[in-house]
């Protein structure tokens, strides 16, 4: 495991809350120093803890859908994952355990948006099945 304190912990819930909460305010937040805020974010970098800084969009009226997929067994399911993530419109893209090998995260405009990531996704070789679900309400 990562060396990381509570002090880091509580640096990754700031930012987690607002990656852009600048290091002076996280300081005066903490207690501590802006120099040791911005060591602790560049450890964390480093030690990829920290493996990006996003942002989350309000593009207004978007459709989402959950697409469960099944990968052949001859194939490897990262490569595959790769490909998925390349698809414009696929925002997350999870290799799990379970009934499925793969869930992508779509959002678009409408559903005939959707349903073309969907093709896109099935003309990868490889993949065995797909189910969708859309999104109806978000609780996040």
């Amino acid at each position: 495991m990562k060396n990381i304190d509570d002090i880091d912990l509580k640096i990754l819930s700031i930012l987690k809350n607002d990656s852009r909460t600048p290091y002076t305010k996280i300081a005066e937040e903490l207690n501590i120093s802006e120099a040791a805020v911005r060591k602790r974010i560049e450890k964390l970098r480093n030690e990829g803890v920290i493996k990006k800084f996003t942002i989350e969009v309000d593009l207004g009226e978007r459709v989402q859908a959950l697409i469960l997929i099944s990968v052949l067994p001859s194939y490897p399911n990262p490569t595959i994952a790769q490909a998925i993530k390349k698809i414009n419109g696929i925002e997350q893209v999870y290799e799990v355990a379970g009934e499925v090998d793969i869930i992508a995260i779509a959002s678009g405009r409408n559903i005939q948006e959707i349903n073309r990531y969907i093709d896109d996704i099935r003309k990868i070789e490889g993949i065995a099945k797909t189910s969708s679900m859309i999104v109806l309400r978000s609780w996040i």
